[in-house]
């Protein structure tokens, strides 16, 4: 079904277009280009029925299409029911790696709309800004079809800050769904995730602009950051975020098992961690950062240990980390902050679990450690 969507009303910040550009120029020159997209179920393709019918997907199929001579690559880094925390901490593993040449990013359906979020998605984008590729950068917010809400408000002031496109949903879609333009129930069934339908809006929307961008590709604009990255708008305590796993850390362990599983994909989440069982199991991690986050599995078969989380042997500040999962759509990779803006340096971080029971149907699993900076 063809909906009639305003796509420009879509473009709430038009930012720099020099990255951009220079990477279009490259392509039509047939110079290899690489595509890469960050964020949660929705760029992982959740609902799409199948892998080319996501957005992301879609969105690089553009590439393909509008630059026959150059090889252009997909590198799709989304992972369902993450947030821009875990996206700071993992984007040089699961993105910067490939060497992007363009990189799309979003959370804005993830993230709360709170300082917390807009400090932890600054941090995502200045370590994005800073790689070494330079890589032409397009931030896009989806939306909830219920009630209109995501995190846009605060992800928009990190783009203005930085002189980034940024493309919205709530702007383009939502207003259609909320005025009964568009039949929600044809585009997405759960209110979040789009179906084929959906991905093929949220796509238009941002291949829209992308040929606005095309159409004005010859014509110069000034490179950004000309005196260097912007002052941050936030304390930005979370650019150096950094995940401790059993691949990269050496904790002192009493009763925790490493799970040395091999991990098929960045989607195989509950890998590289490790497992405990007993009450009174241990593991101790010694971090520099000014931040902790503890990730671990949330899990819908119960029951499951409970553990809890000290730093700096402050037991009158204990985090409680209860693995069972109190909804029903599978496990949850769930992070708890535990800690933030300390003071920069070394802290302990001991994880103990405190109550596990003999029908227990799953051990703890610790997934990592975030130590932020």
């Amino acid at each position: 079904m063809k909906y009639n969507i305003q796509t420009q009303k879509g473009m709430v910040n038009r930012g720099n277009w020099h990255r951009i550009k220079e990477c279009m120029k490259n392509a039509r020159q047939g110079q290899a280009i690489t595509t890469g997209f960050l964020g949660g179920s929705i760029t992982q393709g959740s609902l799409s029925s199948q892998p080319e019918t996501c957005y992301a997907y879609l969105v690089y199929q553009w590439w393909k299409d509008k630059f026959p001579k150059a090889d252009i690559t997909f590198v799709n880094a989304g992972i369902g029911g993450t947030t821009s925390q875990f996206g700071v901490s993992r984007v040089e593993d699961h993105l910067l790696r490939h060497e992007p040449d363009f990189v799309l990013v979003e959370f804005a359906v993830n993230d709360d709309n709170t300082e917390f979020f807009q400090e932890t998605y600054e941090g995502l984008i200045r370590k994005i800004c800073k790689d070494k590729k330079d890589p032409a950068i397009l931030l896009m917010n989806n939306v909830r079809y219920d009630d209109g809400e995501n995190a846009q408000e605060i992800h928009l002031e990190v783009a203005k800050a930085y002189e980034l496109p940024m493309v919205s949903m709530k702007s383009a879609i939502w207003p259609e769904v909320a005025a009964g333009r568009i039949v929600r129930g044809e585009i997405t069934p759960d209110n979040l995730h789009p179906n084929d339908a959906g991905h093929a809006l949220v796509a238009q929307v941002i291949t829209d602009f992308l040929e606005k961008i095309y159409e004005e590709m010859d014509k110069e604009e000034p490179e950004p950051f000309g005196e260097g990255i912007p002052n941050p708008i936030t304390e930005n305590a979370y650019e150096n975020s950094v995940r401790y796993q059993n691949d990269n850390s050496d904790p002192d362990v009493d009763g925790f098992l490493a799970d040395q599983t091999p991990q098929e994909d960045i989607r195989d989440v509950f890998r590289k961690g490790w497992t405990a069982g007993k009450a009174g199991d241990r593991i101790c991690f010694w971090i520099d950062c000014s931040g902790i986050a503890i990730q671990y599995r949330k899990s819908v078969i119960h029951p499951a240990p409970i553990a809890k989380a000290v730093v700096d042997d402050k037991e009158d500040q204990a985090v409680i980390l209860d693995a069972n999962f109190q909804e029903d759509w599978g496990d949850c990779l769930y992070i708890d902050t535990i800690t933030r803006h300390m003071e920069a340096g070394k802290h302990k971080v001991e994880i103990s679990i405190i109550e596990a029971h003999e029908d227990d149907a799953v051990p703890f699993y610790l997934v990592s450690v975030i130590g932020s900076n």
